[in-house]
């Protein structure tokens, strides 16, 4: 080790150890139980994401000492596209600003054929993954998630399909009358790589009645994703928060996040959520009973104790860009983050509800950020296994696919002024 990080590794212990000095007794007891490797239970998450003051700074710390215990210095992303194959769905849940009925301006419903286009540019701009979601559409066979699959493979055998949440899993399943089991396995088959663990919201029946009416329950999320990883398929695990949730239902949430990954190992990542509540029905809605989304403190807490509780789980926190900003999300990566998911080059769902952010974050644009943090940037793939290290060289520069609302690219490049690589 060099003197050089010998007297940085020093100045992080100093600081942890000034901010649990500085904590309350009882969160300073779970702090240090779970520096010693102890799982914290359900009880001690919940106090954790109430904390207040300086308890506050001693789980940033903590969170961010056992983030470099996992993953070292390197922060990583993949380059990505999303493709949201239809906006038509009427399902109703009532925090989605994205959905449309079909007769509605803006309606749209992909072909095979569109879909597998847009895998074909987002391979030619070195694209690995393509991350494939859409509506529920009334009309839609429960074979058109195979034939998704089967064209893009027949096109680009070598590229990676992340795709369909459990709730398109559910709803093709009940469309074709196959059970979980032969629905995924037969997708799987097909070349299905990893599925996103989205649709999870809370699980919590009491919050997902008020979200969803219950029409994919906990039980049925938790049964699909076990399935799929039974079958091999891996997935991300997600939680969106800031909305009629509170501390209780998140440690609730991660513990049984936890639960499940020990029984199945499936899980390749958390990726936190914040609700976008700008044009969100159910917001708009009932403003006086539905939060405007997460405060800044609730932001800082959930991705450092989520990293608390799943440590030794799942070691892979996503800060979810499309959601927060670049600037925030960079932030959070001293909140115990170690990923910042994908380039995407398109991605609707957030910005139906509102969100001001853009549609692509170059690699290059990526890299810069994460050498903004002091961190290594490291290109991986889909199940995290590495590409590129970006030690010594960056990213080829690429215009970006989409514009940016009118943006110039040079606008993100101010916020993270350009960093030479280390020779």
């Amino acid at each position: 080790m060099s003197g050089a990080s010998h007297n940085f590794d020093r100045r992080r212990a100093v600081a942890l150890q000034s901010a649990l000095e500085a904590a309350s007794a009882p969160v300073m007891r779970i702090l240090n139980r779970a520096l010693a490797g102890r799982e914290v239970s359900e009880a001690e998450g919940e106090a954790l994401f109430s904390a207040q003051g300086p308890d506050r700074e001693a789980i940033y710390k903590t969170a961010d000492t056992l983030r470099e215990r996992a993953n070292g210095d390197a922060v990583s992303f993949v380059v990505n596209r999303n493709i949201n194959f239809t906006n038509i769905c009427y399902m109703g849940c009532r925090f989605c600003g994205f959905a449309k009925r079909s007769e509605e301006a803006g309606a749209e419903w992909l072909s095979v054929e569109q879909v597998v286009a847009r895998a074909q540019e987002a391979w030619d701009r070195g694209g690995t993954e393509v991350c494939i979601q859409g509506g529920l559409h009334p009309r839609m066979s429960g074979t058109y998630y195979r034939e998704l699959v089967l064209g893009i493979k027949a096109a680009l055998p070598d590229m990676h399909i992340h795709a369909f949440s459990p709730f398109e899993v559910w709803y093709g399943a009940a469309k074709t009358k196959m059970s979980y089991t032969d629905f995924l396995t037969d997708l799987k088959d097909c070349g299905l790589g990893s599925m996103p663990g989205t649709a999870a919201e809370i699980l919590d029946t009491e919050v997902r009645q008020q979200l969803t009416k219950n029409k994919l329950s906990a039980e049925q999320w938790v049964e699909i994703i076990k399935t799929a990883h039974r079958v091999g398929i891996p997935t991300t695990a997600t939680i969106m928060y800031g909305h009629v949730d509170g501390p209780a239902h998140w440690a609730a949430h991660i513990a049984l996040l936890r639960d499940i990954q020990k029984e199945t190992g499936g899980f390749t990542e958390l990726v936190p959520l914040s609700f976008v509540h700008t044009e969100s029905p159910l917001y708009t809605a009932s403003p006086e009973t539905v939060r405007p989304g997460p405060t800044v403190d609730e932001v800082d807490l959930m991705h450092a104790v989520s990293r608390i509780m799943l440590h030794g789980h799942i070691d892979n926190i996503q800060v979810s860009w499309t959601k927060l900003g670049a600037e925030r999300a960079v932030q959070m990566l001293s909140r115990g983050a170690n990923d910042l998911g994908g380039t995407l080059m398109n991605e609707s769902i957030s910005r139906s509800a509102g969100a001001a952010h853009g549609q692509e974050i170059t690699a290059l644009e990526m890299v810069q950020m994460i050498r903004s943090a002091d961190r290594l940037p490291v290109r991986r793939n889909t199940i995290y296994h590495t590409v590129d290290v970006f030690r010594d060289h960056d990213p080829e520069e690429l215009a970006p696919l989409v514009a940016r609302d009118g943006a110039a690219p040079l606008d993100f490049l101010d916020m993270f002024p350009v960093r030479e690589p280390v020779q």
